[in-house]
């Protein structure tokens, strides 16, 4: 009978360790065995990273494969080396509540802040929202509801169930039980939704205030379906260009993902709904293959200041919900890592709601000991659910533990305001034309308008020689490609989005999408245009008959070549590629069909439709070649935002979220191959903090366009920078900001990593910007960091970006403001922030490679 099994795992079970490698002192309030202990004093990880000179210095095995994808490309396979998973006995886990950062509220910094209404959105946010009187709010109700519940009522609020949505937690008591659904851009696997741009193409917008309503409509859109949880937003850093689902996430710097993540989290819980920040952490941007079976090797100092980031700014956005990822970190899966879950996310960052795991990446019941809250999906063989109840009642985990993870379920409920007359479940991810469960709710409400404005607005202009663009009502034009045209199947023709795409690529494949309900593609969108302009137009669809595309351009006055590149979830193969791409090449044979147009054509426009940077080199600097527009991946209205750039409706604004390289090879991170169905693979971040365009600055590589690029139908000018220091408001802490200014770090200390003396504007930078072209447009300035030698910095790194928009002529100053926590470093023998010796230089400019005005940052009193 299972009962006698779960007492014998009482008595034999391993446990997945609960550290990380990043070597730390540790202040939680879970008692671990001494063998999970961290110890400070060293920058690099403890003995799986260690192992990692080994691996590094090891024979490496490329292969190759070539497929109607594109062309062939090598990845890098190292043996699997990882012996297994840390693992320490069974043994007793007392537990003390977490203390909660309390810090009074300091308007109009710090203000105290409800999830419903956030602080205004700002080209320039210098209000730090305080959730903290909300979440002690919710605790106490929480904490009032749970008094009376059973350990069994404690474990089913933690244990999720099956249900009408793709996770569930049941009813208790008064307790009615939550609904957790996908997916980041909309409400998945269900009908009258709206499908939103990706997550890449929002950040290639480089505009809070689109983040925010983006955030805001999709709130709407789960609330008014009646799911209680939205699993998103993903938040992973695209380290590995050919990850999978790097087009989920934000990007590959952490402050623009941070900030996007913040906006969107602040608007998506604003909208009524939870927001869930994943996959905590080191998961998906890295890779697919064999991500529930490879090892994370993480420095601490890399760890704290690129991957956690984005973790960080959604916990300052409120959000109620993490989910922890499959992957392990230095040896420890990443739902029974007491170092990232309990040091990191609740003791460091102070996170008040509750951890979930994703779905069947509990490894053991103990993980509860070390800072799991729910898992999911769920069920008899989740490790919690009877197993749970039995470590509880053998006083193996203790009955304040289970308080504590039940209570944060209930008080994110409580914090977001569902108990106020919540919309009811509408809809049935298992069975959507179930009559009896589907109730066809329409939630798109005009939400097409910004799908249409983000897609325009995320669409960044690489080329545009001898000004062909926009274009001015053209005699002729011809597109040809396949991802010019509507799918031949209809929009959702494979599940999931998990097929080669036949027509434009609006989304990437997985669990990360949802249903269109209706998709427009460039041929509609540029046909219909065309009616008003009387341009006669034409168009090839046929990807392969590469002739038949060279003589159809012959003549046309514009010819249109439009391609794509497609990845996704690893549990769905395309073409050969499991989830990540195999190459950095264009699908259908892109880049042979550009050349074929382009020698037939002197006015070749590209429009590129794709989950992440390509290697363009065959054709960028072909002379045919006039324009590139790199649209991403635009959701519902994807073919009217093209359309709106191809013709000026809206003048190109959008910047890199990463680098587009001259080769494959020059980006610091390959996709790792290799192993066995048993072996756990070893990924190790070799490259440190100099991911994407901080590597190709520290290693003096020629990137084809750097991250930040991006050009417009105008001009901008920078003029007359200042930069002053903040006088600090926040006198409950000026024996820590005096601590920073002299050196100190921030201290050991729950919430340490966001409190306010910390996050508070320290330094404003103010600037002039001049529209000098002839056309109204928005410009995008960015402040980039540059430490001394001695911070062992990368170059540049991006701390600060806004957005103006001008007429012909026009000037106006803009700021861009920093805090104390933006122009520090981790410093691992500390364990605190800290302002490096020296004199911190700073540049403002379009792009990480474009710096206009240069200036320093005051130095301590």
């Amino acid at each position: 009978m299972k009962s006698n099994r779960l007492w014998l795992l009482l008595l034999l079970l391993p446990f997945v360790a609960g550290q990380s490698g990043s070597n730390s002192t540790s202040t939680t309030s879970t008692s671990v065995a001494s063998s999970t202990s961290n110890t400070p004093t060293s920058s690099t990880a403890t003995s799986s990273t260690a192992t990692s000179s080994t691996l590094t210095s090891s024979t490496l095995v490329t292969t190759s494969s070539a497929t109607t994808s594109g062309s062939a490309s090598t990845a890098t396979s190292w043996p699997a080396t990882e012996t297994g998973p840390l693992t320490l006995p069974i043994s007793e886990y007392t537990f003390s509540p977490w203390p909660t950062p309390s810090l009074a509220p300091d308007p109009p910094v710090f203000p105290a802040t409800d999830p419903l209404y956030p602080p205004p959105v700002s080209a320039d946010p210098q209000i730090v929202p305080d959730f903290g009187p909300a979440w002690a709010a919710a605790r106490a109700k929480a904490q009032a509801m749970i008094a009376n519940f059973t350990v069994w009522d404690k474990v089913n609020i933690t244990t999720g169930i099956n249900g009408r949505c793709v996770g569930n937690i049941g009813a208790v008591g008064p307790f009615p039980g939550l609904c957790l659904e996908d997916s980041p851009l909309g409400v998945r696997e269900t009908d009258f939704v709206t499908a939103f741009p990706a997550g890449i193409t929002t950040a290639s917008t480089w505009n809070r205030a689109l983040m925010r309503t983006r955030g805001l409509y999709m709130g709407q859109e789960f609330k008014g379906k009646g799911a209680n949880i939205a699993l998103g937003p993903m938040m992973n850093m695209g380290r590995v260009p050919q990850g999978g689902r790097n087009w989920e996430g934000f990007g590959a710097d952490p402050y623009l993902s941070g900030e996007t993540a913040h906006e969107t989290v602040l608007g998506m819980q604003a909208g009524g709904v939870q927001a869930t920040a994943k996959h905590y952490i080191n998961k998906l941007s890295e890779q697919e293959w064999k991500r529930t079976m490879e090892s994370s090797n993480v420095d601490d100092r890399t760890e704290h200041e690129i991957y956690a980031q984005p973790f960080m700014r959604a916990v300052m956005g409120g959000v109620s919900s993490v989910m922890c990822s499959y992957n392990l970190i230095n040896d420890t899966y990443a739902c029974n890592n007491n170092k990232t879950l309990n040091d990191m996310m609740k003791r460091e960052i102070g996170f008040q709601g509750f951890i979930q795991s994703d779905w069947g990446a509990t490894m053991a019941t103990l993980s509860a000991a070390v800072g799991l809250d729910v898992t999911m999906p769920g069920g008899d063989d989740s490790y919690f659910g009877e197993d749970l109840v039995a470590f509880v009642m053998n006083d193996t985990i203790s009955m304040e533990r289970l308080d504590d993870m039940a209570t944060r379920v209930v008080t994110s409920w409580y914090f977001m305001h569902q108990d106020e007359n919540y919309p009811p479940l509408s809809f049935n991810t298992n069975d959507p034309l179930d009559p009896a469960t589907n109730f066809h709710v329409n939630v798109q409400s005009d939400h097409y308008k910004v799908v249409r404005e983000i897609g325009a607005a995320g669409t960044v202009l690489l080329k545009n020689e001898r000004g062909v663009l926009p274009l001015d009502k053209p005699k002729t034009l011809v597109m040809v490609g396949s991802d010019a045209g509507p799918p031949t199947s209809g929009p959702n023709e494979y599940v999931d989005q998990g097929g080669d795409p036949s027509g434009i690529l609006a989304m990437g494949w997985g669990s990360g999408t949802d249903n269109f309900t209706y998709l427009i593609s460039p041929y509609e969108a540029i046909q219909a245009r065309a009616r008003e302009d009387q341009t006669s137009v034409f168009w090839n669809f046929n990807d392969w008959d590469l002739d038949a595309a060279g003589n159809d351009v012959i003549g046309m006055e514009v010819a249109i070549v439009f391609v794509n590149s497609d990845s996704g979830e690893g549990y769905i193969t395309v073409d050969g590629n499991a989830g990540d791409r195999q190459n950095l090449t264009a699908w259908h044979q892109g880049d042979d069909l550009i050349l074929a147009v382009a020698a037939q054509n002197n006015n070749t426009i590209v429009v590129t439709n794709s989950v992440g940077p390509l290697i363009i080199e065959p054709w960028v600097e072909h002379p045919n070649v006039t324009a590139v527009v790199w649209a991403s991946l635009g959701g519902n209205e994807a073919g009217n935002a093209i359309m709106d750039i191809l013709y000026g409706n809206w003048n190109p604004s959008g910047k890199l979220p990463y680098t587009i390289a001259k080769s494959q090879m020059d980006y610091p991170a390959p996709l790792v191959l290799g192993g066995t169905a048993t072996d756990i693979l070893s990924i190790n971040y070799t490259e440190g903090l100099m991911i994407d365009y901080r590597w190709f600055d520290a290693m003096n590589i020629t990137p084809r366009y750097e991250f930040g690029f991006g050009l417009s139908y105008t001009t901008f000018e920078f003029s007359d920078l200042s930069i002053t220091k903040v006088s600090p408001l926040d006198y409950a802490e000026t024996d820590l900001i005096n601590n920073w200014e002299d050196g100190g770090a921030s201290p050991i200390a729950e919430g340490s990593s966001t409190a306010l003396w910390l996050h508070m504007p320290a330094y404003q930078v103010t600037f002039n910007v001049k529209n000098t072209g002839s056309v109204y447009g928005g410009e995008i300035p960015q402040l980039y960091l540059h430490h001394p030698a001695s911070a062992m910095e990368p170059p540049s790194i991006l701390k600060g970006f806004t957005n103006i928009e001008l007429s012909p002529g026009e000037t106006q100053k803009s700021s861009i403001t920093l805090s104390r926590y933006d122009v520090s470093i981790w410093d691992v023998v500390r364990q605190g922030w800290a302002r490096p010796n020296g004199t911190i230089a700073f540049s403002v400019g379009a792009s990480s490679r474009d710096f206009r005005l240069n200036g320093t940052i005051p130095e301590s009193a």
